[in-house]
């Protein structure tokens, strides 16, 4: 039989597999390569965090390939010269993967298929990471979408989601290619600061259909409601899974329907337009790729954004602002490599609103400590924050992250857990301890004493600068 490589990005499974499956049914033995080449990627090479999810995938991608009679093989080096190493190595014939859309990566894969083919040998892609792939849906003017809604509303109108695919419990075995150790690819941080992370998180899809499967029969009823309150378990956590691939969003959308009923069919809706935003974000970036670094909205150029001192940025980074919900989120973040969503969009507004400091310094941060980093939600989330993106949140929108506290967090306990110095106040007083300061000096004397920033204050300067700009 003849060999064909299946060459793995971000599509670590082997169910829902297109590119796997289209070795087996052109009947070659597939050998599955994943190529470590972080210097391709551009100005947005995976943090950290990302790394030690990806050295955790890889392994429980590898154990699954064992138990079918596989192999998975690893590389470091040169994309391209090292899928024409492992062709002449094993005489594959063929090549197939799962496309990524990030502005880096799409020229080289163009430029490497051009060139295979140029070859004689059979190369194909397939999309593995989305519902509609980004130059799928357009306008009635034939442009992309900038609003979620139309966006949204158009994508549903044409989902034909594809059928669910399940690898076979045996694979055939391909020949032996040397390959490098997966400590080799130096993923893994030192000193193991990230060894907390896996008390919360199982990588790879066995652990990514475990959270699926946890949320169906859970936290999905209620969700509409829920997915807001960070002190409980009210949505998914599959983002991370659905990063590196290794569950297909289809397979996720087609068992939500599978649930759902009468009762939580408004909750099944509702996440399932999340998984729009998911989409509409890839496909912002792939029409609008300088968006990573540069404001959509080219009026934010102009904006006074200020520069942080280091004992703002490292108090913000490590949660000692004195502002409790964001200190909860960032220590939530350093501790499991993830932060609750609303939570996210209360300490990305104090960093771009109070503190007016630019968005990327916030984005960069997220891209080295969040686990579930992807640059095409990272983009919009910021800039949608910033309000400099498509579809962004109006400019003089500034959340009151105390007023955001006291409504999403009524009962402070999601403080308590991340903030525990101040789990012996009262819960009314945790909100804005400063407001309270002999029970602060009793139960907490190395909390900050005051917020970074006075509130009242901050929200006027932001609002002051953006109306200079807009008078610009």
């Amino acid at each position: 039989m003849t060999h064909a490589l299946v060459w793995l990005r971000r599509d670590l499974r082997l169910d829902d597999q297109p590119a796997l499956r289209a070795a087996l049914e052109a009947g070659h033995v597939p050998l599955l390569l994943y190529i470590h080449a972080p210097q391709e990627e551009g100005a947005w090479a995976p943090g950290a965090a990302s790394n030690a999810w990806l050295h955790h995938s890889l392994q429980a991608l590898g154990d699954a390939l064992r138990a079918r009679g596989s192999e998975l093989l690893l590389r470091r080096g040169d994309s391209e010269q090292v899928l024409q190493e492992v062709i002449v190595q094993s005489g594959a014939q063929a090549v197939y993967w799962t496309r990524k859309y990030e502005p880096a990566t799409q020229p080289r894969d163009a430029r490497i298929k051009r060139r295979l083919r140029e070859q004689g040998l059979q190369c194909e892609s397939y999309n593995g990471a989305l519902l509609f792939e980004p130059w799928a849906l357009a306008t009635q003017q034939g442009s992309p979408y900038r609003v979620f809604t139309p966006f949204w509303r158009a994508a549903l109108a044409q989902w034909q989601a594809p059928a669910r695919w399940d690898a076979p419990d045996r694979l055939p075995t391909p020949a032996a290619v040397p390959g490098d150790a997966l400590a080799d690819l130096d993923l893994l941080p030192s000193p193991r600061w990230d060894e907390p992370f896996w008390r919360h998180w199982q990588p790879g899809e066995a652990g990514a259909r475990s959270m699926l499967e946890a949320f169906t029969e859970g936290a999905l009823r209620g969700y509409r409601e829920q997915r807001d309150l960070p002190d409980r378990t009210g949505t998914s956590r599959l983002s991370p899974h659905l990063h590196f691939g290794e569950i297909a969003p289809w397979r996720v959308s087609a068992t939500l329907a599978a649930e759902r009923n009468a009762g939580n069919a408004a909750d099944t809706d509702a996440f399932v337009r999340q998984l729009g935003w998911r989409e509409f974000a890839y496909h912002l970036l792939h029409h609008f790729p300088r968006t990573p670094r540069h404001n959509m909205d080219a009026r934010f150029d102009r904006f006074p954004w200020a520069t942080l001192s280091r004992t703002e940025r490292v108090a913000w980074q490590r949660g000692r602002t004195g502002i409790p919900i964001v200190d909860a989120g960032m220590r939530e973040l350093w501790a499991t490599g993830y932060m609750h969503n609303r939570v996210r969009m209360i300490v990305a507004s104090l960093l771009v609103k109070h503190l007016r400091a630019h968005w990327r310094v916030g984005a960069r941060w997220f891209w080295n400590t969040l686990v579930d980093a992807d640059l095409a939600n990272n983009t919009l989330g910021w800039q949608w924050v910033a309000g400099s993106g498509a579809d962004a949140a109006p400019y003089f929108r500034v959340f009151n992250p105390v007023a955001q506290a006291r409504r999403f967090d009524p009962h402070a306990r999601y403080i308590a857990r991340w903030v525990p110095e101040l789990a012996s106040l009262p819960p009314k007083q945790r909100f804005a301890p400063w407001e309270h300061p002999g029970a602060l000096a009793m139960h907490a004397p190395d909390y900050p004493s005051q917020p970074i920033v006075d509130l009242a204050q901050g929200r006027s300067q932001a609002l002051a600068a953006y109306a200079r700009m807009r008078g610009a």
